[in-house]
């Protein structure tokens, strides 16, 4: 196992039950948290607040964006569902996908291929390799799975994936990452759930196990746990729950319903939004029954947001617009906050420009007290964490998931150039490589991605020496006491975004540093556990 004694992290792990007193108490909450945001509405949207009109409505537009994504959270934890466990029938016939790709550790193959091997469900696992490389085809064949070479076929994983298709025959397939390792009860939770002959396709949570490795794979790991328990728990109570790459088994006749596997940067989403659309149903079982990788640096971890948001942005433009009225309600509402989500390059954006625009020119988009901003704006903030913190109680493995999480919202900030970038590349519909994720720390070098944030923190230091400069020096006392506030106001709100910028900068330099393993070497399947200890 793990040397940093994380065993834990291979038992099989279900979400806690779900119980109408703690639907009762968490409907109070959000009730209480709507409340507020209702109150702080009627403060905010006050006349005497506007001083620059347009200025004000974009800010408004922004800022409330935000906060009605976080309503939109809130109401969808109103929904949290747990499926019943059903048993799979006998005698199904299925099939698990994995892919390589060329530079993809072999050694990494073995343990994947091994873990395949051991699932108990009688299942056939193809290799889809694209290496040409002959020793993949040993591993496959050493470990019992059919080896595919499928090479220069266009759509990268997904293309291999259609491919495969076409050759193959099984009712089921389950599409399963590389780098995870699944547990040997894997398809005992999935396959039941297509009993319910308009199933397309069950998605399980994605957990990792190198997630101790580093500050970023720490905060990497982070901002995927409320999403793979209580969001996704909440999606599946709408009939919206969504496929993600790994971890997802679908049914064949849902697949060729829809041509074929979806092809793009985010080919999971393309998918799983064509599948609902032909009006097949989802379901998300919140059951660890596989591990994975997450990225260990800054820059492996920004290169795979990079493509995560430019495929998203595809999604947004493309999918949704076409696809929008076969979906049910909740199902365009669930895809287009999904398919936004990487707006937050645009809104950082502009909330780091804010206050340099007042350094330069003292315009203001807004005539607020900062501390009355304060005051009326924490009751919003307080609930909001308070809601946050206790559906974590339908976290999968909450003694290890548990948490505020900050070092997922320092890398949330931090990616915003990222975002950004993701957003103009979507924009002019611009063309980025299908680059699979590093499945080891890349080390050694000074990623150019921590460039933005090096750039606002010196502007940030070099503004706040100007003003100090000149307010001790060139500023007459009764101009001071007019503009204090505002001035500390926007230093203050701009330190904000330097400190965080200040944090992903830091692991960006911590990954110059990260000692190179093969975290999967210290997996022992033997040591594997598929029921609950008691």
């Amino acid at each position: 196992m793990s040397k940093r004694g994380n065993k834990d992290l291979w038992k099989f792990r279900e979400v806690a039950p779900v119980t109408p007193m703690s639907k009762f108490i968490l409907l109070v909450l959000v009730i209480a948290a709507i409340a507020s945001v209702l109150y702080f509405a009627d403060w905010w949207f006050r006349e005497k607040h506007i001083t620059t009109l347009w200025f004000f409505i974009l800010l408004s537009l922004f800022f409330w964006y935000g906060i009605f994504r976080l309503i939109f959270i809130w109401i969808n934890y109103l929904y949290i569902k747990k499926p019943e466990a059903i048993a799979p029938e006998e005698g199904l016939h299925v099939a698990i996908f994995t892919t390589s790709s060329p530079g993809e550790p072999l050694e990494m193959f073995e343990k994947t291929l091994a873990a395949c091997r051991e699932i108990t469900y009688p299942h056939t696992t193809y290799l889809l390799d694209d290496t040409q490389d002959p020793r993949f085809r040993e591993v496959a064949e050493r470990n019992g799975a059919v080896w595919l070479e499928l090479v220069g076929l266009p759509g990268a994983k997904a293309g291999k994936v259609n491919k495969a298709l076409q050759l193959t025959d099984e009712e089921f397939i389950l599409i399963m990452d590389p780098d995870h390792i699944p547990f040997p009860n894997f398809l005992d939770h999935t396959l039941g759930f297509f009993r319910d002959e308009n199933v397309g396709f069950v998605q399980v949570s994605q957990a990792y196990y190198n997630q101790y490795r580093s500050f970023t794979a720490k905060g990497a790991a982070e901002q995927t746990y409320t999403f793979y328990g209580p969001t996704q728990m909440g999606l599946h109570g709408l009939g919206a729950a969504v496929a993600i790459g790994a971890n997802c088994t679908f049914r064949r006749k849902a697949l060729e319903s829809i041509g074929g596997h979806g092809i793009g940067l985010a080919e999971d989403l393309i998918t799983s939004i064509r599948i609902h659309a032909a009006g097949w149903k989802s379901v998300f079982n919140p059951v660890i029954v596989s591990r994975g990788l997450v990225p260990e640096d800054f820059g492996s971890f920004c290169k795979q947001q990079l493509k995560w948001s430019r495929g998203v942005f595809e999604v947004t433009f493309v999918e949704v617009p076409k696809l929008f009225w076969k979906l049910t309600g909740w199902q365009r509402i669930s895809y287009i906050m999904i398919g936004t989500y990487y707006l937050v390059g645009v809104t950082s954006l502009f909330f780091v420009l804010v206050p340099f625009l007042f350094f330069l020119t003292g315009i203001l988009p807004a005539s607020m007290s900062f501390v009355e901003f304060l005051i009326n704006g924490s009751v919003v903030a307080l609930l909001a964490i308070l809601i946050y913190l206790y559906v974590q109680r339908w976290l999968v493995h909450p003694q290890t998931e548990r948490g505020l999480h900050w070092r997922g919202m320092v890398l949330k900030f931090a990616s915003w150039p990222v975002f950004f970038l993701g957003f103009l590349l979507g924009v002019v519909n611009a063309e980025i490589p299908y680059i699979p994720t590093a499945k080891k720390a890349v080390t050694g070098y000074f990623t150019p991605f921590a460039r933005p944030l090096i750039a606002q923190v010196v502007i940030y230091i070099i503004a706040v020496v100007v003003i100090f400069i000149q307010r001790r020096f060139y500023i007459s006392e009764s101009e001071l006491i007019l503009s204090a506030e505002k001035t500390w106001a926007m230093i203050g709100f701009a330190f904000i975004a330097f400190l965080m910028s200040l944090g992903g900068i830091i692991a960006a330099w911590l990954g110059k540093y990260i000692h190179v393993e093969s975290p999967w070497e210290d997996v022992d399947l033997k040591s594997i556990k598929t029921k609950i200890d008691g």
